[in-house]
């Protein structure tokens, strides 16, 4: 797969409390899209990044309906990936996905 397409999968880091604490780990949360694959996953982490990965999780988020004073809505779905790199391969979470050239 080429590059671009790679870069399509990952959407961006999902950066929380307990994602902080996993990268002591070294697993590392993103986004991807809903229909991508770990393997998919997997060759865009290491594409993109330049690590080496030891495995991939992910979870799918359904949509939660969510009442206001002005109407219901919901949020949107979205599919999460906990990737664990190998032993001496990290990623810098502030690092912008894409560079600007």
């Amino acid at each position: 797969m080429n590059k671009e397409l790679l870069l399509k999968i990952i959407d961006n880091h999902h950066l929380t409390e307990q994602t902080y604490a996993l990268q002591e780990k070294n697993i590392y949360t993103f986004k991807v899209k809903l229909d991508a694959t770990k393997k998919q996953i997997k060759a865009a982490i290491e594409t993109v990044f330049a690590v080496k990965v030891a495995s991939v999780n992910t979870n799918v988020y359904k949509p939660v309906v969510k009442r206001t004073m002005r109407g219901v809505g919901s949020t949107k779905a979205f599919k999460k990936a906990m990737v664990r790199l190998q032993e001496g391969s990290s990623i810098d979470p502030n690092k912008a996905l894409v560079e600007d050239e």
